[in-house]
């Protein structure tokens, strides 16, 4: 595993706003395509949910690909730090145990983008949930199975 020499310094001065719109992109361990397969995608769609239903985010949408997924959500009374240490470590144990398997699933770290005021969110949401359309995974979003938006 090659790691970048100065990538801890990322995290240097993060800081996260509770109200706040983030666009995360979590990236699996090696980029293998796990998601693929639908059911240990639902598994991490169960993730999602219960970080919904907690109330540490309101998730505005979502797609899980076959190795990342792209998490648009507004940040809760919560740290965006700590969501994301939950999210991965909760699926990794639930995934990993179906697999049957052990070690890292999800590559260090992750990239955040706090959405501007100005941005639309909407527009956003259009922009992940079209990603299984860009990269050809289907013709229709419709036929893609694991993503999900507010504004439905």
């Amino acid at each position: 595993m090659h790691l970048q020499p100065n990538s801890h310094l990322l995290r240097r001065g993060r800081y996260s706003e509770p109200g706040r719109a983030y666009l995360i992109t979590a990236v699996v361990h090696e980029r293998r395509p796990l998601f693929s397969d639908f059911y240990l995608g639902r598994l991490l769609v169960e993730e999602l949910k219960q970080a919904d239903e907690s109330g540490r985010v309101n998730s505005l949408a979502w797609v899980i690909m076959p190795d990342h997924f792209h998490w648009l959500l507004e940040l809760q009374e919560t740290d965006l730090a700590d969501v994301m240490c939950r999210i991965k470590s909760r699926s990794t144990l639930c995934i990993n145990r179906a697999r049957g398997s052990t070690g890292p699933f999800w590559q260090r770290g992750y990239h955040d983008r706090a959405v501007r005021a100005e941005d639309d969110l909407r527009k956003i949401a259009r922009y992940v949930i079209a990603n299984p359309l860009r990269a050809g995974l289907v013709e229709h979003i419709g036929d893609y199975p694991l993503w999900d938006a507010a504004w439905l």
